[in-house]
């Protein structure tokens, strides 16, 4: 088993998003003892966001691109390396501002790329990442889970299910910030959905 993990928090120490996502890693390798692991922390280092530079390299052909064109390409191609390698991955996703934070949705779009991860088919797009299961650990300030407030699991869905990855487990971690022991019970109640999900 290749596990890849992702943290998008802004936070490099103390964040809840990535806590949760190193207890579901455990859990997984505990259950797998021989399973490999590669950790991309999207704080620590930041990957660049989708811009001019990088549309024209990636709407240039290979041969034709600039030192700077293939430069900026490359960034994408090890990221979508690590995602193409792996069989389970591990979202460390946290709420901001009711979305995802600009570190995750820059390797959101990092990996999205055509003819490689997805493509179009005279019956629609296909996603190419396929099987593949995904454990999102959600942590948010307050109490958004099946709200129409909560735009985060609706992107999430999408975005993976175009890609190709449909098997999607979510754990969920609300009223972070509603009071000492609400976070307590979040964090809990949040491990116990851990521990439902993956059986020792």
């Amino acid at each position: 088993m290749n596990i890849l993990q992702i943290n998008s928090s802004a936070r490099i120490e103390g964040s809840h998003s990535t806590g949760l996502a190193n207890t579901v890693v455990a859990r997984l390798r505990a259950a797998q003892p021989t399973a490999t692991l590669t950790v991309r922390d999207l704080s620590a280092t930041p990957h660049p966001a989708l811009d001019e530079t990088a549309l024209q390299a990636l709407f240039t052909p290979a041969e034709q691109r600039s030192a700077e064109h293939a430069a900026r390409v490359a960034l994408d191609d090890v990221l979508i390396a690590e995602i193409q390698a792996a069989d389970v991955v591990v979202l460390g996703v946290p709420m901001y501002n009711f979305g995802v934070s600009s570190q995750l949705k820059n390797w959101i779009d990092a990996i999205s790329r055509a003819r490689v991860t997805f493509q179009y088919t005279d019956k629609g797009p296909e996603g190419l990442l396929k099987g593949k299961k995904v454990y999102v650990t959600l942590a948010r300030g307050g109490m958004y889970r099946d709200t129409p407030a909560d735009t985060q699991v609706a992107y999430l869905k999408t975005v993976l299910s175009f890609l190709g990855m449909t098997d999607v487990q979510f754990v969920y971690a609300e009223g972070l910030a509603m009071g000492p022991q609400a976070e307590q019970e979040a964090l809990a109640s949040a491990r116990t959905q851990i521990e439902e999900a993956i059986p020792a």
